[in-house]
């Protein structure tokens, strides 16, 4: 179903309210990822407030649909997410990473309600995938199996083992994302690992595979209603690769690698929230301005 603009209004004001609560998190832990959780939250918000058929009430729903986030670290992002959809208190994001908090820095799915598959060691979550959907397939089950990765993760050759089993068994119902954020720890991912040309290798590895501004709601939701009207044939999967920018919202540290972990004093806290709430307003502006 299209985006309506009031849609539209809604779920950016929603992803603003994660990231600020992911600012919040990243300072009760003393740190954290703050670059890929930012790049990635628009897409979160997204997924739970739009698209993932499950619930809250029954996290272990057998039909309910799967997420996945390989890129684990971004979990700075993805716990505030579940605790304000409310599988998990929020009062545990306040001990987030710290020691005996059941948070830690990659979230584990036998401590943490709502998360489907423990991941942080990289390049294992396509993989994964493959197998709830390829259980879908088996099962002839409905639900769809949702799963992120991070652009430096894709240097793990097991990530590409995991998209030619996908095609293979053309599991149109499981949605790849790429979180093209064009950094990784080190530095440019075309520095210390070229992907280019990235849609290429993912066409030739038999996805139909999307290019979207993935910091733009409304074009990630064009992308992803296409994707789930696909999974309802046996067809070449999906793979949307989302253009993205590392520290997404913060113009200080916007497509800067350094910001993949950083810590933050009083004064930098302060300042970049302010910049989080000039993102919005410049959000909530395009919506008015594209939305119907």
């Amino acid at each position: 179903m299209p985006l309506s603009k009031k849609e539209w209004l809604a779920l950016e004001k929603k992803a603003y309210e994660l990231r600020q609560l992911c600012m919040n998190t990243t300072a009760w832990a003393g740190s954290g990822h703050i670059g890929g959780g930012m790049s990635v939250m628009d897409l979160l918000t997204v997924l739970y407030h739009k698209y993932l058929n499950i619930k809250v009430e029954e996290p272990q729903w057998e039909d309910r649909d799967r997420f996945i986030l390989s890129k684990g670290h971004a979990a700075i992002a993805y716990a505030p997410v579940l605790c304000d959809k409310g599988f998990n208190d929020p009062e545990m994001l306040k001990t987030f990473n710290l020691s005996g908090s059941k948070m830690g820095m990659h979230l584990d799915s036998n401590k943490v309600v709502g998360v489907d598959a423990s991941t942080g060691s990289l390049g294992h979550g396509v993989s994964i995938a493959a197998g709830t959907a390829l259980a879908a397939r088996i099962l002839g089950k409905d639900y769809l199996t949702y799963v992120v990765t991070g652009d430096g993760e894709l240097g793990e050759g097991s990530n590409w083992e995991g998209f030619m089993t996908i095609n293979h068994y053309q599991l149109s119902n499981c949605i790849v994302f790429i979180d093209r954020n064009h950094c990784m720890i080190d530095g440019p991912t075309e520095e210390v690992m070229k992907l280019e040309p990235l849609a290429d290798k993912m066409i030739a590895f038999g996805f139909n595979t999307v290019t979207v501004d993935g910091n733009n709601i409304g074009a990630l939701c064009d992308a992803i209603d296409a994707a789930i009207e696909r999974s309802k044939e046996k067809c070449a999967p999906t793979c949307i690769i989302m253009d993205t920018k590392k520290g997404a919202g913060i113009k200080d540290i916007e497509g800067d690698y350094h910001c993949h972990y950083m810590a933050l004093d009083d004064a930098t806290f302060d300042k970049y929230m302010k910049e989080l709430e000039e993102d919005y307003n410049s959000r909530v502006a395009r919506a008015e301005k594209e939305g119907k």
